[in-house]
């Protein structure tokens, strides 16, 4: 959000109060504070009930988090004491578009490997990429093709199996002297769907980051509504840097937009990082959201509860692809991929590419809901 310097001394306290509510992972618009300070100035205020109701109206908290929203108001506007909202962190999450410039800060990476690496703690990093064949053009020519699709409201001209285009058909009557020809059909066209991906690239998962990546960048080129974020402690949108047609290319720029590879995870918080942006949740709505991640996530799993809810409501399907389904020994036990299972469509192998890539390809295909089918291997 711009900086309030040029703004009136009066509208800050308002604008502040937007802010602090975005920090908490509520979807709001700058059009929408705008709105709350013109109906803030419309209504006098006489009260802060005035004020009150002037921020439900333009801010639109949802049902869901409507006293969350009533608790933050009191303690910003009456002193009341702070909200203990389960899963809050001390720092908010950053987000980073692509578009944006990169930060100096940087720190050197942990040489572990494996699950243990799973922590909260921010940690900042750089990466390399190795050159290699990966046979990942098959998959690029057949995504497109490959993805559900949908119904658009454009139309296309047809021969058959379609309504009547009345104002084709009406110019033809007229053209012709009145003689009625054939009917003239148009047909609604079908749009493949968009497929938004999630990378978790904290250190549990350096293993399987490079893949991830290279995946990424096949799935960019090869469908042209890809979207692709990486998350860790931080947010970061990599799809640009991905457009680049040369992959070595593509992930040496993608690697100097990421600034926490290999740290520590807050996966609950990103994604509600994620939500919290108008043009970012809109990449949610109707997709295939696919997230590469373990799913391992230190301390309370309430915030990646409610954003799994929140990405299922959005998207078309809601897919988890984990390294660890990749042991037939797994099972979904913990807390955390417990409490999210009911809102995946799918939990599925993310140990290898080839795994991904097939599964990806699958999409168009109807399944059962994950935990029917973890209930029955459980």
């Amino acid at each position: 959000m711009r900086r309030a310097e040029g703004l009136p001394s009066a509208t800050r306290p308002f604008l502040s109060f937007a802010r602090l509510l975005r920090h908490h992972a509520f979807a709001i618009a700058p059009e929408q504070i705008t709105s709350f300070m013109q109906a803030v100035t419309l209504l006098g205020p006489r009260s802060m009930n005035d004020i009150r109701e002037a921020a439900l109206a333009a801010l639109a908290p949802s049902p869901d988090r409507r006293g969350e929203f009533e608790a933050h108001f009191r303690a910003y506007f009456y002193g009341d004491a702070r909200p203990a909202i389960e899963g809050d962190e001390d720092d908010e999450t950053r987000i980073k578009d692509d578009r944006g410039a990169r930060e100096e800060e940087k720190q050197v990476a942990r040489q572990e490997k494996g699950g243990e690496l799973s922590s909260a703690l921010e940690q900042l990093s750089s990466r390399d990429f190795q050159r290699d064949a990966d046979g990942l053009g098959q998959f690029r020519r057949k995504l497109a093709s490959a993805l559900p699709a949908r119904r658009s409201f454009r139309t296309a001209r047809t021969r058959s199996r379609g309504t009547l285009d009345l104002r084709r058909s009406l110019s033809e009557i007229v053209s012709a002297d009145g003689d009625i020809p054939s009917p003239l059909l148009r047909r609604r066209q079908a749009v493949p769907r968009k497929l938004l991906l999630l990378i978790d690239v904290s250190g549990s998962m350096k293993l399987h980051t490079a893949d991830y990546l290279k995946l990424a960048h096949a799935a960019v080129q090869g469908a042209d509504r890809a979207e692709v974020f990486t998350f860790g402690t931080r947010l970061t949108r990599v799809t640009s840097a991905l457009r680049i047609r040369d992959r070595e290319q593509a992930l040496a720029r993608a690697a100097t937009l990421v600034d926490d590879w290999d740290g520590g995870t807050r996966m609950g918080p990103t994604l509600l990082a994620f939500l919290s942006v108008p043009r970012f949740s809109a990449f949610a709505r109707g997709a295939c959201v696919v997230i590469l991640s373990d799913g391992l996530e230190r301390g309370s799993h309430a915030e990646l509860e409610i954003a799994m809810r929140r990405f299922s409501a959005r998207a078309f399907r809601l897919s988890l692809a984990s390294p660890l389904a990749g042991d037939p020994r797994f099972r979904p036990a913990t807390a955390a991929l417990h409490a999210i299972l009911p809102a995946l469509d799918d939990l599925v192998d993310g140990s290898s590419i080839g795994s991904l890539t097939d599964f990806i390809l699958s999409l168009a295909r109807p399944a059962p809901a994950a935990a029917s089918i973890w209930k029955r291997v459980s």
